[in-house]
């Protein structure tokens, strides 16, 4: 591992805390005691901002210095590869349709039964797993139809702060929605679904 290898994996750290500390709810509190109620619609276009931002110097760290060249998959199955990858991230989409009330800051501040809480409202792909981007987006990167020695070390430090971000994405719903969580969480798996492993009341609900 050279140099260049170092500076991506620092860079990487950095933006992962960055990342992390935004996305924290004592940054939400901050943000909601000095903007009040108006920064909710807003903050989520903030932290999405500064995350493309901070991430555009890694991109052309890995153009300018790619390393060495591991594989590159052969035509037509590259074109597969795309294919999938446009496909996955279509469906990471219906994540967000599900679950809309998840990404309200001011819902998730509350706690468990006040004014401002949401139920926890399980249906469509969280019948099935817990946490779908991150499925998604360990899909999405090891699709990369190519693969270079400096972005395989990106997307090996990328799986791993995806599955540290999923730890920390679940700390927070289980402060929001509290047992109702705990019980959905001894049930769904987290990742990969299992057809014996399905949330009970989208059974009902189907059943309906």
């Amino acid at each position: 591992m050279d140099y260049f290898s170092v500076y991506v994996a620092l860079y990487i750290v950095g933006f992962a805390a960055l990342h992390s500390l935004l996305a924290s709810r004592p940054a939400k509190k901050m943000a909601r005691k000095h903007f009040g109620s108006k920064v909710d619609p807003w903050y989520p276009v903030f932290f999405s901002t500064i995350a493309v931002i901070t991430i555009l110097p890694l991109a052309i760290m890995l153009i300018r210095s790619p390393g060495p060249v591991l594989y590159v998959v052969p035509q037509p199955w590259i074109w597969l590869f795309f294919l999938a990858q446009l496909l996955i991230g279509i469906a990471t989409l219906r994540a967000f349709l599900d679950a809309p009330h998840r990404f309200l800051i001011r819902a998730q501040l509350a706690k468990p039964q006040s004014p401002d809480a949401f139920a926890l409202g399980i249906k469509g792909i969280y019948c099935w797993i817990r946490d779908p981007f991150l499925l998604s987006g360990l899909i999405l990167i090891w699709l990369t139809p190519f693969m270079t020695e400096n972005l395989f070390l990106v997307y090996l430090i990328a799986s791993v702060y995806l599955f540290l971000g999923s730890l920390h994405w679940e700390s927070r719903l289980l402060i929001q929605f509290g047992e109702d969580y705990v019980a959905y969480k001894n049930e769904v798996p987290r990742m990969i679904p299992h057809r014996n492993k399905r949330w009970k009341g989208c059974r009902s609900t189907d059943k309906r």
